[in-house]
């Protein structure tokens, strides 16, 4: 009996994400369609067809503490089906060459879009989808071509970083953390330089809550007056000025900012001054916050409630938690060794992480709770060890395994949010006081 047949028995029953079921969320028309438009597609039979390869780069991602022939063996990627070992890791290496990063990029923007603004459109707050846009940064590891491309930090009277680092800003649909877009590239390139082309990827009937990295007029009138009903929502700086126009409600104002020279320069239609609402947010801190934003229906959208929805932009930082911490098990620094493979295998990240998320949202339906209640870890688990029990299970024991995972699905479930937690920045370990390891033939630092 074969796996797929002992499966469609127990229909009735919540499928594992075995490694076939958990494939079926790419329609495998899009893989194909990437790996054409790039020029990638396998034209002659392979022992590691490109199509393969795409899974195998998505595989290292939850696979971490494996090898990258281990993960192709294990994974039975190299021509599925045929016994005995699935390819040498030479031949692993030259197919992660062949298709290069371009099809995982065009991939990663079919089903990111596709996903994350259906689970948006899924959650959203007085008819609008909620997403947040943020910044991230990662190391990579510490080889001659990627300093040479993706550059250090630097470390002020320290010196250079020890590692070089990509610089990376998401587009997540808050509610689910579900990426719906991404940008990345070199540390020096700075968030506002990748930002950019985030902006027209946000559709229209949304709020999308910003860091306040992001408050500025070349960037948020733009954002709301090239869409439908597109709005933001953004924390103002501390030396954030505007005078009053009208007074809303306690704690709410129309106010009026001036749009500084520079940007005008860069943006001839930006116009001199520009209104926004200003809301008073009340937290644990010191001092109350006050947050800006292009909604100003007073009426429609409540103060209160916009005040207590801007809580919700912490989602993507514990998007960029699970991602680094979890998924990458806080290691220092990703795999590859050369630019194009860093892309390749960051793009193979976020797809990843975005299937482990659908499969909790399938959960959490079935549950009948949020999304954000389900345990990510837990879930990340199941799903690698279903992932290799699939490939190897024997097909009578199918059945067993589906009712009981089934039974076990309380497990998953994470109690309510505690509102009142707060966790202030500190330092946890401070530098080391010895001196920095240089690298052969570098020059002492003077």
């Amino acid at each position: 009996m074969q796996l797929n047949n002992a499966l469609h028995q127990v229909a009735g029953l919540p499928w594992p994400p075995s490694f076939d079921d958990f494939r079926k969320h790419i329609d495998p028309a899009w893989i194909q369609q990437a790996l054409e438009a790039t020029g990638t597609a396998t034209l002659r039979r392979r022992r590691l067809p490109a199509e393969q390869v795409i899974w195998l780069v998505m595989g290292m991602a939850l696979f971490r503490d494996r090898s990258i022939s281990h993960v192709a063996d294990s994974l039975d990627l190299a021509l599925p089906g045929q016994r005995g070992p699935t390819a040498c890791p030479s031949a692993v290496s030259q197919a992660r060459g062949r298709i290069g990063e371009e099809p995982m990029e065009q991939l990663f923007a079919t089903c990111g879009a596709h996903w994350g603004h259906a689970s948006a459109d899924r959650h959203r707050w007085r008819g609008l989808a909620l997403y947040g846009v943020d910044g991230t940064t990662m190391r990579v590891p510490d080889s001659d071509e990627n300093r040479d491309h993706f550059t250090l930090p630097s470390g002020g009277d320290r010196g250079d970083a020890a590692y070089p680092q990509l610089r990376m800003v998401c587009l997540a649909a808050l509610r689910s953390h579900l990426i719906a877009a991404a940008k990345f590239g070199p540390y020096s390139k700075g968030e506002w330089g990748l930002v950019a082309d985030l902006w027209s990827e946000i559709p229209d009937d949304s709020l999308c809550i910003a860091d306040r990295n992001f408050l500025g007029a070349g960037a948020l009138i733009p954002l709301a007056r090239e869409g439908e009903n597109r709005h933001w929502l953004v924390r103002a700086k501390s030396n954030t000025k505007w005078e009053v126009v009208e007074e809303l409600g306690e704690g709410d104002l129309l106010v009026e900012m001036k749009v500084s020279r520079a940007a005008r320069e860069k943006d001839p239609s930006l116009p001199k001054r520009w209104q926004v609402r200003a809301i008073r947010r009340e937290h644990p801190g010191p001092e109350p916050q006050w947050l800006l934003t292009s909604i100003l229906d007073a009426e429609t959208y409540p103060a209160q409630e916009i005040a207590a929805l801007y809580a919700e932009r912490w989602e993507i930082e514990h998007c960029y938690d699970e991602i680094k911490t979890e998924m990458l098990d806080r290691e220092e620094a990703i795999r590859s060794r050369s630019p194009e493979r860093v892309n390749q295998e960051v793009w193979g990240i976020l797809l990843a992480f975005n299937l482990v998320r659908l499969e909790m949202e399938r959960v959490a339906t079935e549950a009948e709770v949020e999304p954000t209640r389900i345990s990510f870890i837990t879930c990340l688990h199941l799903i690698c060890d279903e992932w290799l029990w699939s490939v190897n299970a024997a097909p009578g024991s199918i059945p067993r395994q589906l009712k009981r995972l089934r039974e076990d699905l309380k497990r998953y479930i994470l109690p309510p949010r505690r509102p009142e937690r707060r966790y202030p920045r500190a330092v946890k370990i401070k530098m080391s006081s010895y001196p920095k390891k240089r690298r052969p033939g570098a020059e002492p630092p003077k």
